[in-house]
């Protein structure tokens, strides 16, 4: 069975689709409006710039929705990114259970 790859958004796609063109704002004008340069908002929505936190509580605030809000679009990016790129060094890991039973039991160095 041939397995399914669904579209990982950025931030900023997100950002884009749902708050910005729902509206119907600009971008420069949002970008007015929380007090950043016009060129954070244009790079985040390219991809090309994470969502720092500032950024987050200006938008978070602006668009009346819960602090934090696209920071943890951004995590949830960066997570599935990473899990794509790295899935052969993660599946190699073993479970702490399987590591005990093959290596014994380790002192804590603490």
């Amino acid at each position: 069975m041939t397995e399914r790859k669904l579209h990982n958004p950025h931030a900023g796609e997100i950002l884009k689709y749902e708050f910005i063109d729902e509206i119907g704002i600009s971008q420069n004008a949002l970008a007015k409006a929380i007090k950043v340069p016009a060129n954070r908002i244009h790079h985040i929505i390219k991809g090309v710039r994470r969502i720092t936190a500032d950024t987050d509580l200006r938008l978070c605030k602006f668009f009346a929705v819960s602090d934090g809000y696209f920071l943890r679009l951004q995590s949830i990016y960066e997570t599935m990114e990473a899990k794509k790129e790295l899935k052969n060094k993660i599946d190699s890991i073993p479970l702490y259970s399987v590591f005990l039973k093959t290596h014994g039991q380790y002192e804590s160095r603490l």
